[in-house]
């Protein structure tokens, strides 16, 4: 046993591998991505064999996971919450299908949307797929959630989530470790059609499903990190989860908490409980980081009319993150913090890093399409998403991973000619490719601008999977190699970009451009330096 200073994303790392994990696959997205960048730096990992490689996207690396789960070994599968729309068909149906060894998915939530598209709560999925939750309110219960995670999903044979959002994800606190556990041996499923999920077999595993929710429930209402905190004053009973529960003691530092309080961090939601504060209390005021996704749930437990306000009814905000000051207003009290940001870490606007590829591309996208007029140009996510920014003006759509492609195609069915693309190598083998076959197929006079930068940059830098092979997978799905183009893209050489640029956009059909020069950020990675000497990239 020894105490550790860590990030919430390193507790759950150091959790799952001190309970034995022999896997974990990811694709990058914060605030999820420390946890397999943890593994990867894992000396013990190493050592272990355990695998931590970057997953081509979220949908591969819940595939991976069951697989290793299949074969009888201990796996986590991590993403940010929109990586689970992604995921979400194998996700899905893991349940269905159930788990052999241990299976534990990570989901990140980020309220506020600092790095994202929306503010979807993972609850949502995993209440749909009827499967375990468990919700930390600090690192030391994050460490244990992983720890304890991988038996809780072999005892009902089902996956189980964790689900965390960014405050937890990216602070740090003292973990103390619990006794290294070794790695499952290989074992088959005991039912070899366990897996397979023809109807027939389907609909027996889901009735299989269907009657673990008892036991589930029962655990959930065993569970240590479900408690009920009882107190004298019944006029406002309070139920919070996960990392909500700070927030509700931050207000409280230095006086009593008199009114009772139940702290959910393991789902689905004990019944007893709550029913317990609803017949004893006034009125129920629920603090949940994320969607009323609780405070829905209790509309249905309301026997004894007891009034539930939270973020439906405006008492709480709907939107963004809760801190200790919303609580307090809620509470009715005086608010603690007063709200003041120093000038030191004011929000500033997001840019692209002095230097960038991207900059060079988007000034030459400018010139290149200004006698078409404006609003035709479909982005992905990546650092060049900046460039629907000022000064550059350059993108009309950031939607989701690969969207740029199949909604440029759209648009081009609908008549806007030329319709341009402009999506990063990482997203490209994520979830471009698909949109490219769409496009090849049908002869679409679309414009594919791939930026390639040789690294998954937005994200810190990962590996990826398009490196050295852009071109050869264009060819394959069936681009004319005459018009897939590659550029560097530098000042000295705008004139040439340019013309390339024009050209294509004149092609009536599927043309490819690629803006190849690698990421600032990248310069000392000596890993990817030698990759690229050996690709003739360099």
């Amino acid at each position: 046993m020894q105490k550790l200073l860590l990030l919430g994303d390193e507790a759950i790392a150091q959790g799952a591998l001190d309970g034995g994990m022999s896997g974990i696959y990811a694709y990058p997205g914060t605030p999820s991505t420390e946890i397999t960048e943890y593994v990867q730096g894992s000396k013990f990992a190493t050592e272990k064999n355990i695998h931590s490689q970057w997953s081509a996207n979220e949908k591969t690396a819940m595939e991976s996971a069951l697989g290793m789960s299949y074969a009888g070994k201990r796996s986590m599968v991590c993403m940010k919450h929109v990586g689970l729309n992604v995921a979400a068909d194998a996700f899905v149906n893991s349940s269905i299908t159930g788990v052999n060894g241990g299976l534990i998915i990570v989901s990140a939530d980020d309220p506020s949307m600092h790095s994202s598209q929306n503010e979807q709560d993972s609850r949502f999925y995993a209440n749909f797929a009827m499967i375990p939750v468990l919700e930390p309110s600090n690192q030391q219960e994050a460490y244990e959630m992983a720890y304890y995670g991988f038996e809780l999903s072999e005892k009902f044979k089902l996956p189980v989530m964790i689900r965390i959002t960014t405050r937890l994800a990216h602070s740090r606190a003292g973990v103390e470790t619990l006794e290294l556990k070794k790695q499952n041996e290989v074992s088959l499923p005991s039912n070899l059609r366990q897996f397979v999920l023809l109807p027939a077999i389907a609909r027996k595993n889901y009735k299989t499903l269907l009657a673990n929710q008892a036991g589930i429930e029962e655990a959930s209402e065993q569970s240590k990190y479900n408690k009920y905190i009882d107190g004298s004053d019944k006029k406002i009973g309070v139920i919070t989860t996960g990392i909500a529960y700070n927030y509700l003691m931050e207000n409280f530092q230095d006086k009593e908490l008199n009114n009772p309080v139940i702290k959910i961090c393991q789902y689905p939601i004990p019944r007893n409980m709550v029913m317990k504060m609803v017949e004893e209390c006034d009125k129920i005021l629920v603090i949940e980081e994320g969607a009323p996704i609780i405070e829905e749930s209790l509309k249905g437990y309301q026997e004894a009319g007891t009034p539930i306000v939270g973020r439906l009814d405006g008492t709480l905000p709907r939107d963004g993150e809760l801190n200790p000051n919303l609580v307090a207003k809620a509470l009715g009290h005086e608010t603690i913090l007063d709200g003041t940001i120093p000038e030191l870490v004011k929000n500033r606007p997001p840019s692209m890093c002095v230097g960038c590829g991207h900059i060079d591309a988007y000034e030459a996208l400018n010139l290149a399409i200004a006698d078409y007029g404006v609003g035709r140009v479909f982005a992905d996510i990546g650092c060049y998403t900046l460039g629907a920014l000022p000064p550059y003006n350059a993108i009309n759509s950031c939607v989701d991973m690969g969207a740029s492609i199949t909604m440029a195609k759209g648009a081009a069915d609908a008549g806007l000619v030329p319709s341009v693309a402009v999506i990063g190598d990482s997203t490209f083998t994520h979830s471009g490719m698909t949109g490219l076959i769409d496009c090849v197929y049908e002869k679409s006079p679309v414009t594919i601008i791939i930026s390639d930068n040789f690294t998954t940059g937005m994200t810190g830098g990962q590996d990826s999977k398009a490196l050295g092979k852009i071109e050869d997978i264009c060819r394959g799905i069936g681009v004319e190699p005459d018009h897939i183009r590659v550029l560097k893209p530098l000042k000295k050489n705008m004139d040439e970009m340019v013309q390339i640029m024009k050209e294509e956009l004149a092609y009536n059909g599927v043309s490819v451009i690629i803006p190849r020069r690698q990421c600032v950020q990248t310069m000392k990675n000596k890993k990817l330096a030698q990759q690229l000497i050996n690709l003739n990239l360099k």
